[in-house]
């Protein structure tokens, strides 16, 4: 870690760090579709499409953030990952020219795992959730001297991916409310502290990895359950520590989602847009079609799309 702290995650270093990643990210869309079109009482739903992003997720700009705005020691770096950060950081060092090595648990989905191999990154598979991943690569960075890179707990990590808000903000500039999914809550960490308060953020996750509201229900990070269909992404142990103050300041709400839902979510993007979201890719927008937010008729919304590297494709017909 360095000694950046949840205070330095502000609105100035989320637009300072966008400008430095801008070469090497994308500046992903915007889609608006009729609430109609998916039985909503919504005039308009804006969708961000991070699914787009270099790698399949949001996750390349905290990879990139990191590597650009810290010393990289010629070791290289090291991650652990549920596969989408992993494969973002393997994909910002084969651009950069850096060593990588990547830890994931057997959970993680095939697809993730043939990125981080095609980005030429050194690939150990063992451990069965992501906090196993964790304590391997912590015990190869100590050995090695490579510089971690935290999922979600670490301030360029957020910094990165606030940089979403920033881009969406711009984009569709009078919205009222976003929902975000949540895993360690690095992205809408960053979302957060971006916005400070100006839009209704919705933190949504799995009922069976409530992470973050489970933390918001006890003033503090506390271990929750890691299951699920979407625990390749959206199920570590906690919360971090660096988004935690974020969250309780600036999130205003916090809803979970059933797997049976999630992937009803998966297939009308699927059906409707032509969109292959992942589980957790497709878990905010879960949380409208169900009925776990309900937005009033005139609210401005928008949906974080944020994943695309999907564990299966069975939504899709055949």
């Amino acid at each position: 870690m360095t000694d950046l702290s949840a205070a330095s995650i502000t609105p100035a270093e989320i637009r300072a760090t966008a400008a430095l990643i801008r070469p090497h990210v994308r500046r992903t869309p915007v889609v608006t579709v009729a609430g109609a079109d998916f039985d909503l009482p919504l005039a308009a739903i804006h969708l961000k499409l991070e699914l787009l992003q270099h790698s399949g997720s949001f996750k390349a700009r905290g990879a990139f953030a990191n590597l650009l705005k810290r010393a990289v020691p010629k070791a290289g770096v090291v991650a652990a990952s549920g596969g989408n950060h992993g494969a973002a950081v393997a994909y910002a060092a084969m651009k950069r020219g850096i060593p990588a090595k990547i830890f994931v648990p057997r959970i993680a989905a095939a697809m993730k795992i043939a990125r981080i191999r095609n980005y030429g990154a050194d690939l150990v598979v063992g451990g069965e959730r992501y906090a196993e991943a964790l304590a391997a690569s912590e015990a190869w960075q100590a050995e090695s001297g490579a510089m971690p890179v935290h999922a979600y707990d670490q301030a360029e990590t957020l910094l990165g991916q606030g940089g979403v808000g920033l881009e969406l903000e711009e984009q569709a500039p009078d919205l009222d409310t976003l929902l975000v999914a949540v895993g360690g809550g690095g992205l809408i960490g960053g979302i957060a502290a971006w916005y400070e308060g100006r839009v209704k953020i919705v933190a949504v996750e799995p009922e069976a990895a409530p992470t973050l509201h489970m933390a918001l229900q006890a003033g503090q990070p506390v271990e929750a359950p890691a299951g699920g269909i979407a625990a390749d992404s959206l199920a570590p142990r906690q919360v971090g520590r660096l988004m935690f103050p974020i969250a309780q300041r600036y999130v205003a709400e916090s809803v979970l989602v059933s797997d049976e839902a999630i992937q009803q979510a998966q297939a009308v993007l699927w059906d409707k847009l032509r969109l292959v979201a992942e589980p957790g890719g497709a878990a905010a927008f879960a949380a409208l079609l169900s009925g776990r937010y309900r937005p009033k008729p005139d609210e401005k919304l928008a949906v974080l799309v944020c994943g695309g590297n999907p564990t299966s494709t069975d939504f899709i017909e055949t």
